[in-house]
């Protein structure tokens, strides 16, 4: 398309988007047009040259809906690039035609004989009623998220789909999969419609791993946005706010905070959904803000939807804590006094709560400190308690949870509580070389430095043929035949290096993983690792602890090591995950009296941190981080050096010890309670787990390609190869490279990131599917039923039940656009129980039969008939709309009252909510009525006989 084609004004469909109804032409800038979709709400910004739209063109004859009322077009006027359609002595301008319109042509075809087979039409219907299905289940915009069907992390997007709007803090422990919680928010807000454009501010480091996971695993293209990018889009010269270019960006946290244009222009483009990872790192305290904290109070402070990731206990820094949970309620966390207090308190019946749960006796300091927090208890629930009631003793655990004070803004999820996690097997190794080698001393210390990023250090040249660790690495590779093995460096140079060591020295087949390879490489070689026959060992640097899961192995070598806790951790995390299947074995060497040896030993004498999580480890670098390098500083062996670093690992322990006990004690069991609180009931997970049972049966996807000429091949038990040779349009990006593999197996797909994850939401199969039902593919068709008797003509009708409404309200939800069918005879009886004979279907994959000379006959039967199918199917409309309006009401009118009760004892429920509640439901009560019928398809059904055609 071209800017010629545009006019403001006009009107378009979107048909990737069909749902939003009709649009309009607002403005062109530059290369693109913008059209608002008034009746869903929506404004869509489109590149000329790849625009999904087709031009709202109504031709004499045909019905305009104007207002509620449809018009037959008697004439039509052009001027200017825009139309005006005469009707019954009246002129409409295309401005004035209503957001729906009865666009199907499908019976114009039918009487002009354009036809098509019988099973395209029975296609197209299945696809209806297939995307109604995918729309109104629970996982609507994570169904082909590549995850795993865990019940605490699924938990978390429905506590968030509940909220208007989820304003949440994510605490769970290291390794639960914050940012996968995270990613299930955002794309089930953006495929619901409540959010449409989203920010994410992340650590400098962690801006290309949420790139590739958002793309990866959720199948979410977001932009990266730096200073260049803001200034290339400023080139254009049209004045417009670089942060409005795109729909979803990712940025620097720190970048955006010290630059105050930026900020501006963020703050002023207009979010839906803020999340923002390491929100630890947003310091605080009272009258001194970071410049990082100042950003995202401003922008929480504009933005409804808001969702911090942190993993530092909150029992480290109370204020730290508090400053988190005032960017997400500054209403409800005003006071950090007041604050403090209130933790206290809750913190207090950790102990109480234990023994309510394991039905231990109840003392005289629980009963006070119950009364205390004014959870509701009376002499008579106390008296059942002290009977041994266990149901009295769990109303109370639930009242308990219903009032505690950030149980309702903040989830935090423990390994212990969640479970599944393998046991962690340590291999350390100290090597001694025979001969001192000064040469070998000082390569240790350069690359130590270099990765402890030291200033004005270069990254040294690396030759590992006369390395020690060499060595070592052959030997551990051999006694673990066949096993996989994970090597994991911290740069892309180490990779090399290795690899050219290892290619001159060992037959092992290996593959490489790191920054410079693009995303599909990288997805191949860890396809390829992932492979039984594949790869044996996969090198990755640093790159390759981020995001990825490589749970099928066990054995995990770390070739030097971080000096950041919390990246150690994320190392190990890439084993260590939910649904590891056996022990996860840690090799880790270092050269004795190195200073890879220093922070070996510190790690594993001080933190004991290759055998468990290691929840203070920051803290624990932050107070010895400096006295551990003026100790490597101070390089090789000697008693007074020794003697520092065993003082200083005293001193670690202790310290470690303190704050685990200080962790432990200042644990908020009941916190905990609420962040597992029906979990084990989720409809998601229960979803999900009946889809993936459903999977290894289902051909659907493959069907649906078939119909745009991709053809498949099964290459292995649950793999398939689409090749798309004879792609009838070039509008699928996936097979711009060529073929692709593809999985409905939801674990190949989560051992396999080069395979396409197909269910009915991914990109690639909703595309599809807009293309078809947008064309005219299966609209009209006909049928011979040697089954019917002699001269008989059955008209079946497809009708869509669709309403536009804003996006936001999410309709879909109750009343998805729902397919009807009805069928009559010639008579004008209505049929709808008739069902095709099985010979008429067998045949029906055979050409279209040609009806054009019988255009005459057509042009008498088909208009009364289908006149009949509408009336025949209105009290379809009408039922359906009465069933989703009273599941909706039921729906609300639990939410309403669960929380006006919860809002009497929580003061963190604020009236807003409940408000925006009724809102919604008021909204929905006056949009789901206005739901509409739309003309689909057409199917002709005749006996043999009938206008001389033969069976």
């Amino acid at each position: 398309m071209t800017a010629s084609q545009f006019v403001p004004g006009q009107r378009w469909f979107s048909t990737a988007e069909p749902e939003l109804g009709l649009g309009t032409v607002m403005r062109l800038a530059g290369r693109s047009v913008q059209i608002v979709f008034t009746g869903s709400g929506v404004v869509r910004q489109y590149a000329f040259e790849s625009a999904p739209l087709a031009r709202a063109e109504f031709r004499v004859g045909e019905s305009v809906r104007v207002e509620g009322r449809e018009w037959v077009i008697e004439s039509i006027e052009h001027a200017d690039g825009l139309y005006a359609y005469c009707c019954d002595a009246q002129v409409f301008h295309e401005g004035q035609l209503d957001a729906q319109q009865p666009v199907s042509q499908a019976d114009s075809r039918l009487i002009s004989g354009r036809l098509d087979r019988s099973d395209q039409f029975d296609f197209r219907q299945e696809l209806l009623r297939r995307r109604a299905a995918a729309q109104r289940h629970p996982g609507w915009g994570v169904l082909a998220a590549r995850i795993d069907v865990i019940a605490h992390q699924l938990r978390v997007a429905e506590v968030a789909a509940e909220r208007r709007p989820p304003r949440l803090l994510l605490a769970d422990e290291v390794g639960l999969g914050k940012t996968i919680e995270a990613g299930l928010i955002i794309a089930q807000q953006l495929a619901s419609g409540r959010a449409s454009r989203v920010l994410v501010l992340v650590p400098e480091s962690l801006v290309h791993q949420w790139f590739v996971e958002l793309r990866r695993r959720f199948n979410l293209d977001f932009a990266i946005f730096d200073e260049e990018r803001c200034e290339s889009i400023e080139m254009g010269g049209d004045g417009r706010n670089p942060f409005e270019d795109e729909q979803g960006v990712i940025a620097a946290t720190n970048w955006l905070a010290r630059s105050a244009k930026r900020a501006a222009q963020a703050r002023e483009a207009g979010w839906d959904l803020l999340v923002i990872d390491e929100a630890h790192h947003l310091a605080w305290e009272p009258g001194n803000a970071s410049p990082e904290y100042a950003l995202a109070q401003s922008l929480a402070e504009r933005v409804p939807g808001a969702i911090l990731l942190t993993a530092t206990p909150e029992q480290l820094g109370l204020s730290g804590h508090f400053a988190r949970l005032r960017l997400l309620d500054p209403a409800r966390y005003r006071d950090l006094a007041e604050f403090e207090r209130e933790t206290q308190r809750f913190v207090a019946l950790s102990g109480t709560v234990e023994r309510l749960l394991d039905g231990s006796p109840l003392d005289a300091g629980d009963e006070a400190a119950l009364r205390e927090v004014d959870a509701g208890l009376g002499d008579a629930q106390l008296d059942a308690i002290r009977r041994g009631d266990a149901a009295a003793r769990r109303r109370l655990v639930d009242a308990l949870i219903d009032r505690h004070g950030t149980g309702r803004v903040m989830i935090r999820n423990r390994r212990a509580a969640v479970g599944g996690f393998p046991e962690r097997v340590k291999n350390l190794y100290r090597l001694r070389p025979e001969d001192h080698d000064p040469a070998l001393d000082g390569r240790l210390m350069a690359e130590f430095l270099a990765d402890a990023g030291a200033p004005g250090r270069l990254e040294p040249e690396y030759d590992y043929s006369r390395d020690p660790r060499l060595e070592w690495l052959l030997g551990v590779l051999e006694s673990l035949a066949p096993h996989k093995v994970l090597l994991l460096c911290r740069t892309r140079a180490k990779v090399q290096a290795l690899e050219d060591a290892l290619r001159t020295r060992s037959g092992v087949a290996l593959a490489r993983f790191h920054e410079d390879m693009n995303l599909l490489q990288r997805d191949r070689n860890a396809a390829w690792f992932a492979q039984a026959d594949g790869a044996r060992l996969l090198i990755a640097s640093e790159i390759g602890a981020e995001g990825r899961n490589f749970q099928f192995a066990q054995h995990l070598v770390l070739w030097d090591l971080p000096l950041d806790p919390d990246m150690l951790e994320q190392r190990i995390g890439r084993l260590d995950r939910i649904g590891q299947r056996g022990d996860v074995n840690i090799h880790a060497v270092a050269v004795e009296d190195s200073a890879q040896d220093v922070l070996l030993r510190w790690y594993d004498e001080g933190l004991e941190a290759f055998e468990r999580v290691c929840a203070d480890g920051r803290e624990l670098m932050r107070l010895f981080g400096d006295r551990l390098l003026r100790l490597v500083a101070d390089y090789g062996p000697g008693e007074a050096r020794e003697a520092a670093f065993e003082t200083m690992l005293g001193e670690t322990r202790r310290e470690h010890a303190r704050l685990s006990e200080l962790i432990a004690r200042g644990r908020d069991r009941l916190l905990e309670l609420a962040s597992q609180r029906g979990a084990d009931q989720s409809l998601l997970r229960d979803a999900l787990a009946r889809d993936d049972r459903h999977a290894a049966t289902d051909d659907f996807a493959w069907r649906l390609l078939e119909q745009f000429g991709v053809q498949n091949e099964t290459l292995e038990p649950g793999v398939v190869l689409l090749d798309p040779e004879y792609l009838t349009l070039d509008a699928f990006e996936e097979f711009k490279s060529g073929p692709r593999q593809a999985t409905l197996d939801r674990a190949i797909a989560l051992a396999r990131d080069d395979l396409l994850y197909l269910r009915d939401d991914h990109p690639l199969l909703h595309s599809g599917g807009d293309l078809l039902i947008s064309s005219e593919l299966g609209n009209a068709a006909c049928l011979i039923d040697d089954a019917l008797p002699p001269r008989s003509v059955l008209l079946e009708a497809a009708y869509v039940l669709e309403c536009v409404a804003d996006r936001r309200l999410g309709v879909p939800r109750y009343l998805a656009p729902l397919p009807l069918r009805a069928v009559v005879d010639t008579r004008l009886a209505d049929r709808s129980d008739f069902a095709p004979g099985l010979r008429a279907l067998q045949r029906a994959g055979e050409r279209p039969i040609d009806l054009t000379r019988h255009r005459r006959i057509l042009n008498t039967l088909v208009p009364p008939m289908l006149e009949a199918t509408r009336s025949g199917v209105a009290a379809q409309a009408q039922d359906a709309i009465a069933a989703a309006l009273a599941d909706m009401e039921a729906l609300f009118e639990d939410e309403i009252t669960r929380l006006e009760a919860l809002a009497r004892v929580n003061p963190a429920v604020h009236p807003e909510e409940i408000a925006a509640l009724r809102d919604e439901r008021d909204a929905l009560r006056a949009a789901i009525p206005q739901a509409r019928l739309r003309l689909d398809a057409l199917r002709l059904i005749a006996s043999p006989d009938f206008l001389g055609l033969r069976g």
